[in-house]
């Protein structure tokens, strides 16, 4: 079976330094995997259990990896998106059905990114009345304006200021060493524990990440002659977005030794400052803005993206407006929704909890789907082994059994 080229065929470099030209698709998401809403997850649950979440934690880069994967084998060999490969495969109801599940996630998230921002102005004393909507029109002109790479490379560079998390949490620990040592075990019998986990695994693994990252290696132009090199950039982002995850988780049980509920991210910030100095509001804004910003910009990429290719609309970011205007206006409009409605309220931390848990929800048929297309799209040579195949079956199993027990 002939297996199609990427629409967009850039030029690869053939240099010592491809592997840095190409990393893009697999960091990018990942790093808007560790968004606003995981931020307060992660929070949250070192404040309330300590250090008992951190090895699911652990275990979750695994299954992170191999879902995203998936995704990528089948970009790179189909040269189609999630949405239309289901509308091919499985008829255009099912496709609805998918992409409205989708929407509605991406449309959750972005309450949670921008309720992140806010959070950020409401600590640098900058009203949210101005501070958030000029964020979301900073975010539209990036789409409106920019081609693909510049565009992802914009997005790496606001995600990037998450890894401050990391330091901030080894400070901690060196300042506080006994720390570490202690909150480690399951409090399994705890009511609201299985709630946090279902949260945990709704902040890991996320439908809009499915769709974003399996358009984003066809916009960027990579070829099935990059699948090792997009392998590597996706197990380096997913390695990378869990232990952002864990430092903050392991920072808030730094700052909270008890079993506390946080009430505001900006009172998170405030608690932080005994524990890591008087930089930790400083920090904490900035890796909160890089996680929210750089969210906000794939989430609603990915709805828009699968929308379209569930409708046949014209969708590459490489397109001017005037070529696919019904992409761009769905991407504006996620945006102005999210922002009407974080203008509107001031519970972001029960919100940021409530979409994570609605993730995990979603898991069932997100990842149905995803199994079922890489067994009936792919080609013999690019699908799974049978032990692989019950590898990812029972991962995916056992984070769907995580997520239901909030029923």
């Amino acid at each position: 079976m002939n297996l199609p080229r990427s629409r967009f065929n850039h030029r690869v470099p053939k240099t010592h330094g491809q592997w840095l030209w190409l990393f893009g698709p697999g960091i990018l998401v990942m790093l808007a995997d560790t968004d606003a809403g995981s931020v307060v997850t992660a929070a949250q649950s070192g404040a309330r259990y300590g250090n008992a979440l951190v090895i699911p934690d652990i275990f979750l880069i695994g299954v992170l990896y191999l879902v995203q994967e998936m995704t990528v084998r089948l970009g790179l060999a189909t040269g189609e998106g999630q949405g239309a490969l289901i509308r091919k495969y499985f008829g255009r109801a099912w496709a609805a059905i998918a992409v409205s599940a989708l929407y509605i996630s991406c449309v959750g998230a972005l309450v949670t990114e921008y309720a992140g921002i806010a959070t950020v102005g409401q600590i640098a004393g900058i009203s949210k009345l101005w501070f958030v909507p000029v964020s979301a029109i900073a975010l539209i002109a990036a789409a409106f304006l920019g081609k693909y790479r510049r565009v992802e490379r914009l997005g790496i560079a606001m995600g990037l200021l998450e890894v401050v998390f990391i330091p901030a949490a080894m400070w901690g620990l060196f300042r506080r060493p006994g720390q570490i040592r202690s909150t480690w075990s399951l409090p399994v019998g705890h009511a609201g524990f299985a709630w946090m986990v279902a949260a945990n695994v709704g902040a890991v693994i996320m439908p809009w990440m499915v769709f974003f990252q399996q358009q984003a290696v066809q916009d960027s132009g990579l070829g099935r002659t990059h699948l090792k090199i997009a392998r590597r950039d996706t197990l380096f982002g997913a390695v990378l977005t869990q232990t952002v995850m864990i430092a903050v988780m392991m920072t808030a049980a730094e700052a909270f030794p008890g079993h506390v509920t946080l009430t505001s991210m900006a009172s998170l910030t405030m608690t932080l400052v005994p524990l890591l100095g008087r930089g930790a509001v400083v920090v904490f804004s900035a890796g909160l803005l890089g996680a929210s910003m750089v969210a906000a910009l794939v989430v609603s990429l990915a709805g828009a993206w699968g929308l379209a290719e569930v409708f046949d609309w014209k969708h590459s970011l490489n397109s001017r407006f005037q070529d696919t205007p019904m992409f761009h206006i769905v991407y504006a409009l996620s945006h102005v929704i999210a922002v009407g409605i974080v203008l509107t309220t001031v519970r972001y931390v029960s919100i940021s909890i409530a979409v994570e848990v609605m993730n995990a929800l979603l898991l069932p048929l997100v990842l149905t789907f995803l199994i079922a297309l890489e067994y009936r799209a792919l080609p013999h040579s690019w699908k799974m082994s049978r032990n692989r195949r019950i590898v990812v079956i029972s991962a995916s199993v056992l984070a769907i059994l995580f997520g239901l027990l909030t029923l």
